[in-house]
């Protein structure tokens, strides 16, 4: 592997490991935030444990979070110099925003939460945990504004310079920040972000109390009560994710067809389009080995029209090699065709599995289904798989480019860096995060089979002592 691919793998390893945390982060704050809602306006007990349990669980995941995003960053230094070269007035500055404004904000009040139990009005305190929410939240929002001028690159100029050895080199400087901020391609890859980030907390809410119901205690109502609020909350979510997906699949057929033509494995213009059931092709030679495929079903899921040509592989590559040059525009085929079909695949198997439990709450015996409770707790798992699928589509699927059509991924790694250097960096970041996902495994076992009720949430000692009578008295 030469220092393009190896480059390639570390980013991937990292960013796949991070974004585990980051969808439970964004759906969880708002899910502990709804429980805190419920015990400020209600003041019961039942709701006081139950934001404490899942607000510890929180405070895990977001910590690991933290420290694996910071590694990111790095490596667009490490690995990627000449992308950071290219790129840096741009993508600077919405990670600088996100990292001023966000994410002190999460991380702010996030500090009020947990010292402020039995110190601040329960109203106010409530607030805290949304103000997290609110931050953690915006902070994927100037993430994604950062990786959209990627995927649609907009509010730009190219400009010349000469470097220090005479060369003449080009990057892109920043025209209209409102453009890049109102990027088209954030509204429709944010809500379905967000909405991920609610099913991955939903089905990890349901996964954990299906557990506890599981093996009744005495606080089987507290995870009855949490279960139902979850499969209510990841329905929603499952919904935002379904119609929010067709509308960037839509999108993506506008800005970066051959994306579209790879995750359906289609390599000639059809009129109307087939949809792919399943598909062995051949990538060398671009054609089918055996498919099945649905007519005109591609056409309606791109343009809502049973008609509608799609373009395919072969007729973009001829396109592109016209506007941009000679060279090879289609990405990895088999990567990106599976990729599609395994976070569709989870997303529908989701919908089913809440669609369900919503049956169960409205019954009211969901601790009786037994099967079914302990089906969900591999099925955490599924969310996971769907986020981690749609970012490989989305990124694989992007290749050759790391912007689109204005610079390549060969081109934007790092010239100096050697092979052996990355082999290093690539080994000790695997055994790294593979020690901190041995403890983030434990920490969340261990706190997650505890009984709600326990103290999970650190509170510190009271250090104001009453003055003694007559202390300003002058007696």
């Amino acid at each position: 592997m030469d220092a393009l691919d190896l480059s390639r793998l570390q980013f991937a390893v990292t960013t796949i490991y991070h974004f585990f945390f980051v969808p439970l982060s964004l759906g969880l704050t708002i899910l502990v935030a709804i429980m805190h809602t419920a015990y400020a306006r209600t003041g019961k007990e039942e709701y006081e444990k139950m934001t404490k349990f899942w607000g510890k669980l929180l405070l895990i995941n977001f910590a690991m979070g933290v420290v694996t995003g910071i590694v990111m960053e790095f490596q667009f230094g490490m690995n990627w110099s000449e992308y950071s070269r290219f790129m840096g007035d741009i993508f600077g500055a919405p990670l600088a925003i996100e990292a001023l404004m966000a994410f002190f904000l999460e991380s702010t009040f996030l500090g009020v939460w947990i010292f402020g139990w039995g110190k601040l009005p329960k109203g106010l305190h409530a607030l805290s945990m949304w103000m997290v929410a609110l931050g953690t939240n915006i902070s994927a929002l100037w993430i994604l504004i950062a990786n959209s001028f990627m995927q649609q690159p907009v509010g730009y100029k190219l400009a010349q310079y000469t470097l220090p050895n005479g060369e003449v080199a080009s990057r892109v400087e920043m025209k209209d920040f409102l453009a890049i901020i109102t990027n088209p391609n954030i509204f429709v890859q944010y809500p379905h972000v967000l909405s991920g980030g609610m099913v991955t907390g939903a089905f990890f809410v349901m996964g954990i109390s299906a557990y506890h119901l599981l093996h009744p205690n005495q606080n089987s109502a507290v995870f009855k009560r949490s279960f139902q609020m979850a499969s209510i909350y990841g329905a929603v979510g499952i919904f935002i994710v379904l119609v929010g997906g067709h509308d960037q699949a839509q999108h993506m057929v506008k800005v970066q067809p051959m994306k579209m033509a790879a995750a359906e494995a289609l390599w000639d213009n059809e009129d109307p389009a087939s949809m792919s059931l399943f598909t062995i092709g051949d990538e060398k030679d671009r054609e089918d080995v055996f498919a099945i495929r649905l007519p005109s079903m591609l056409s309606i899921l791109a343009y809502n029209d049973s008609t509608a040509e799609v373009k395919g592989i072969n007729d973009l590559q001829a396109e592109y090699t016209a506007q941009y040059g000679e060279g090879d525009y289609v990405p990895p085929v088999a990567i990106s065709y599976w990729s599609f079909r395994i976070m569709v695949g989870a997303g529908f198997l989701m919908l089913g599995l809440l669609i369900f439990a919503l049956y169960l709450n409205f019954e009211g015996q969901v601790e009786r289904y037994r099967r079914f409770l302990k089906f969900l707790l591999p099925a955490m798992a599924l969310p996971y798989l769907a986020n981690a699928s749609g970012w490989v589509l989305a990124e694989v699927g992007r290749q050759p480019w790391i912007v689109f059509g204005l610079q390549k991924t060969a081109d934007a790694v790092s010239p100096n860096v050697s092979t052996a250097t990355i082999w290093f960096s690539l080994i000790a970041f695997t055994l790294v995060y593979g020690a901190l996902a041995a403890a983030d495994v434990y920490l969340l076992r261990k706190y997650a089979t505890e009984e709600a009720g326990d103290e999970v949430i650190p509170m510190p000692p009271e250090t104001t002592k009453p003055l003694p009578q007559g202390a300003f008295s002058g007696d």
